[in-house]
């Protein structure tokens, strides 16, 4: 029974990754037909929140109820690291390959390791050290560090990818305080209004009313919304009740290779043999250092870090 368990969580989990990666290629192609990520970004935080308020109001009032004194987290989570996550993470892909700045995102474990181990008093291993310059290495590949005029050509792209991955860090270390209070679909709806109350901050309010987007665009903003947010995040979410988390996060680094993949065939949009390489190591360090954390035995005094 247990392992038939297992099997769910991985399918679940494999299942979130293309999804996500076939977001980033049907993003890219957007972005091939002159719509902006900044448009896109505001539209799809903004229609997910719609789209599980309408949800959870019909099915699962509950999911709504907060506490008032928790708004300011949520205001950091949503308004700041969500709307940091989504806006640089479709930024880097209008400006270097999907899967290139899918990887450079998935830098984000290494960030919440370095925050672990600086902040919540976590080990420092040789595993760890070793997995964090596989990461630092395979990082220089991905963004073509070896070609001065590729990486000149990609330094805003390589800019925002790497800003994803601060963003997803923070939502990281942030989500994970939140569950203690909240279920996961509560935190990822709060985390949507509020992104999508900043982006229509940071951006002309309501600027998608006016754009005059064809109905083939919105038929692919629809997919992205749907297909490429809210179902993946949802299966991410019941992947990790049957695995664990460390588990769902090595898995979930076939989210890169699948869209390496899609955006291959569909855009042909290919990484030279030397990024392919980089990917692998980041690939590598994640599944080290994911490894090396879920055997890690919490001392007290981590456990009391966390929960301070």
């Amino acid at each position: 029974m247990g392992s038939k368990k297992h099997i769910k969580g991985y399918l679940y989990i494999v299942a979130a990754a293309i999804l996500w990666g076939s977001s980033g290629t049907a993003g890219k192609a957007l972005f091939q037909g002159g719509m902006t990520p900044f448009e896109l970004v505001q539209i799809r935080v903004t229609l997910s929140a719609l789209i599980l308020a309408a949800a959870f109001g019909v099915s699962a009032r509950r999911l709504l109820r907060i506490r008032a004194k928790d708004i300011g987290y949520f205001l950091l989570l949503g308004g700041i690291a969500m709307a940091m996550v989504q806006g640089t993470y479709l930024y880097a892909i209008s400006k270097i390959q999907v899967a290139a700045a899918i990887f450079l995102q998935y830098l984000s474990p290494i960030l919440v390791a370095l925050f672990s181990i600086c902040f919540w008093n976590e080990r420092l291993t040789v595993s760890k050290l070793a997995a964090l310059s596989l990461a630092l290495s395979g990082c220089y590949l991905v963004v073509g560090g070896y070609d001065l005029q590729l990486l000149q050509m990609n330094r805003l792209g390589i800019m925002g990818g790497l800003g994803s991955a601060v963003g997803a860090a923070g939502y990281t270390l942030l989500g994970e305080r939140g569950m203690h209070r909240y279920g996961p679909l509560t935190i990822l709806f709060y985390a949507m209004a509020f992104a999508a109350l900043t982006w229509h901050i940071l951006y002309p309010p309501f600027h998608y009313v006016t754009a005059g987007f064809s109905l083939n665009q919105w038929g692919w903003i629809l997919y992205i919304t749907i297909l490429g947010t809210i179902f993946p995040f949802g299966l991410y979410f019941m992947g990790i009740n049957y695995i664990r988390s460390t588990r769902a996060i090595i898995t979930a680094t076939l989210e890169p290779i699948s869209a390496g993949f899609m955006c291959f065939f569909f855009l042909g949009e290919a990484l030279g043999s030397l990024q392919i390489m980089g990917a692998a190591l980041v690939i590598v360090a994640i599944v080290f250092l994911q490894l090396e954390r879920e055997h890690d035995k919490m001392t007290p005094e981590l456990i009391r870090a966390k929960k301070g």
